[in-house]
């Protein structure tokens, strides 16, 4: 899945800069709902990172029953953290 075309569809622009934070409330409520619904195990993974980018995303232990699934978001968000430290 493209960034600009996640954001594009659940934001309805490219830039959250551009947006005041009730309107990015409800795009976060869109993509989770979305989260919460899709089957495709790839999509359902992307949704969580955007969630996770946002500051939203339920714990990998939680949004992931399949234990690779689990382990690559558990992964992700330990290098996002170590990210963010820089």
């Amino acid at each position: 899945m493209d960034l600009d075309a996640l954001l594009l569809h659940y934001f309805g622009t490219d830039d959250l800069d551009a947006l005041d934070e009730a309107a990015i409330e409800d795009g976060r409520q869109r993509v989770a709902i979305a989260f919460g619904t899709e089957r495709d195990s790839g999509r359902r993974f992307a949704l969580w990172i955007l969630l996770h980018a946002l500051g939203a995303a339920p714990d990998p232990e939680v949004a992931f029953k399949d234990a690779k699934d689990r382990k690559a978001a558990e992964d992700y968000a330990w290098a996002a953290r170590r990210m963010e430290r820089r």
